[in-house]
């Protein structure tokens, strides 16, 4: 269940949410005037979060490449892998 604090405890109980974010890796939501107004979440969360969206985006591109017609033969692909690595 998500934590839900009103923004006077963002300032009053900085160390608990911070201490909670770390801990249950979840965000916190704060509320301003009764209403949502931001989540605060600890930094290695919001990286996994920012890197599954790239993650999503690349295969999304990936999918209209194939829909395209757009594609090699994977023994191509290991092929090119191959000889850069032996380059080395």
């Amino acid at each position: 269940m998500p934590m839900i604090k009103p923004s006077s405890e963002l300032r009053n109980s900085y160390n608990e949410i911070s201490n909670f974010c770390h801990k249950y890796n979840e965000p916190v939501y704060i509320t301003k005037n009764g209403q949502g107004d931001l989540a605060v979440m600890s930094i290695e969360t919001y990286e996994k979060l920012v890197g599954r969206y790239e993650l999503y985006s690349l295969l999304e591109q990936g999918e209209k490449e194939i829909e395209k017609g757009n594609v090699i033969p994977v023994e191509d692909v290991f092929s090119s892998i191959e000889s850069r690595i032996l380059k080395w």
